[in-house]
């Protein structure tokens, strides 16, 4: 997608990413929307600072970042995606899609304090109100953890 769009510009700011997501502090895990490209991928940041509050017990004196909220950053970025693919088709009224699997997760390295994460997010599909996305998070160019991500699409009542 180019920088314009009919429904967002990049970057995507974390006070577009609330209107997108439903997720507040302190469980929104993602800042900006980089690149999307509908319906295939996706790339998003975290800013990881001391001032989170799960440092204050993970790990007292050693900081680092627990590896399911890592997940839980790189299923809002996959949110992200579907949320801003169907934007791009015209849809507002998107359904909320909620983690219903991981599969594969994998974790090579610690984020701490001071780390920008980059979420790379793809959609491998989506079939009948289920995603599958392959999702790897890194630092400066290093892969620090990856999974496999299953969501489903709130059932209407």
């Amino acid at each position: 997608m180019s920088e314009k769009s009919d429904f967002m510009t990049l970057p995507i700011t974390v006070e577009q990413i609330q209107e997108l997501l439903p997720h507040r502090y302190p469980f929104l895990l993602v800042d900006r929307v980089v690149e999307i490209v509908p319906d295939v991928s996706v790339v998003a940041l975290k800013n990881v600072t001391i001032n989170e509050p799960f440092f204050q017990g993970h790990f007292p004196g050693h900081p680092v970042m627990p590896g399911v909220l890592i997940v839980e950053a790189m299923a809002q970025a996959a949110g992200l995606l579907t949320q801003l693919s169907r934007r791009a088709k015209g849809d507002k009224g998107s359904p909320l899609f909620y983690l219903v699997k991981v599969d594969n997760a994998r974790f090579s390295a610690p984020v701490i304090p001071g780390d920008q994460l980059r979420f790379e997010v793809s959609q491998k599909r989506l079939v009948r109100g289920m995603g599958l996305f392959v999702a790897r998070s890194l630092v400066d160019g290093k892969e620090v953890a990856s999974c496999e991500l299953m969501c489903a699409a709130r059932a209407h009542k």
